[in-house]
């Protein structure tokens, strides 16, 4: 709610446009992060495995077509009350789409590599196999964004006023800028042009020359008009392993003293990889940028523990409590608009003068 509707008059709220840190683009990751959390207590004790499993999947797709309805294109916005997709043209992996991937990979992780038979917890011992599956994935996501050859590619965009063909030039290997990314390049093969987002931020870069009405200049470069998803990785699996922390020991301090250590232990080869060339990118969700946002997931995970638990201070925290058992409902009500237009029935003397209408009006203005 605060990036869509403060963003853009705050642009440090917003997503970077590509390389960078804002507000937003710690938002994703704290989500994932604190999914890997609960994994951990969910699954604390499994009596069946093949059960917990069916389970697990059963959730994920229930959250996956949950997030195709709201994302992929079937809700027309808070001007239209229309509704309706192109299957040619839907969108498959938005927010909660990614975030059940997130959630199956996590679960499966603690469902069958955990090590339970050993009487007595040992954090490394007993988790050895989830450290080395993130490692694996992370090195080969690393693989591949720095050794896949890019080719010059095509694509078309269709409007109202008929369809554009645009060329992109790349022939490149490595390149981390938005046109010539493996990332985006496996995605067009895979997912299919048409079901990328059609939005990336990476239009509010200064070579986009985007309009305040959100249309791309005819003279900006091709990639500019392309669409593009943002990537995710392994913090579920990170976020599982502050999890275990909280599931197997009892005393305050412990547990903060190995959530600190975690959150070092990512921060230094995250600002190194940062200040040695790795970009910090949220859309390709590139190594750098994930062991520094899931390092900060953790930290704020330890200050809010300290506040509430150790210290008491429920009052202070009592409105992020109830937004956070009610994270999936306050989504879905304003992804699908329903608050927004709830909102626009409140005006004064005429229709147009609503709350929506005002705050449009002063985003546009700024």
């Amino acid at each position: 709610m605060l990036v869509d509707y403060g963003g853009s008059i705050f642009p440090i709220v917003a997503h970077s446009p590509w390389n960078g840190l804002h507000l937003a683009d710690f938002v994703m990751p704290f989500f994932l992060f604190i999914v890997g959390v609960s994994l951990a207590l969910v699954y604390k004790k499994v009596t069946n495995r093949v059960e917990a499993t069916w389970k697990a999947v059963a959730r994920v797709l229930k959250l996956f077509l949950l997030g195709v309805l709201l994302q992929g294109g079937y809700l027309h916005g808070i001007s239209s009350l229309t509704y309706g997709v192109d299957i040619e043209r839907i969108r498959w992996f938005g927010i909660l789409q990614r975030i059940a991937i997130g959630y199956i990979v996590t679960a499966l992780c603690e469902i069958w590599l955990s090590q339970r038979t050993s009487r007595q917890w040992h954090f490394v011992q007993s988790y050895y196999w989830h450290w080395s599956l993130a490692i694996f994935l992370s090195v080969i996501y690393v693989a591949l964004s720095y050794g896949l050859y890019v080719p010059d590619w095509q694509f078309e965009v269709t409007s109202s006023s008929g369809s554009t063909f645009y060329s992109v030039k790349c022939s490149v290997r490595g390149d981390l800028g938005p046109a010539c990314n493996a990332a985006g390049m496996i995605d067009r093969y895979v997912i299919g042009n048409n079901h990328l987002y059609a939005k990336p931020v990476y239009r509010n870069l200064k070579d986009c020359n985007m309009s305040t009405s959100g249309q791309v200049s005819d003279n900006s470069p091709s990639w500019c008009h392309a669409s593009f998803d943002p990537e995710a990785a392994v913090t579920c699996i990170i976020g599982l392993q502050y999890g275990h922390v909280l599931a197997n020991l009892q005393d305050s301090k412990r547990r903060l003293d190995n959530w600190f250590l975690f959150s070092a232990s990512l921060s230094v080869p995250g600002i190194f990889l940062a200040l040695v060339g790795v970009a910090v990118n949220k859309s390709l969700y590139t190594v750098s940028y994930m062991l520094i946002t899931s390092s900060a997931a953790g930290v704020t995970f330890c200050a809010l523990y300290l506040l509430v638990d150790v210290y008491g201070y429920r009052q202070l925290t009592s409105l992020l409590e109830w937004m956070g058992k009610h994270s999936l409902s306050s989504f879905i009500l304003v992804t699908s608009n329903v608050a927004v237009i709830a909102l626009q029935g409140f005006y004064w003397k005429v229709p147009e003068n609503n709350i929506i209408h005002w705050i449009v009006t002063l985003v546009v203005r700024s």
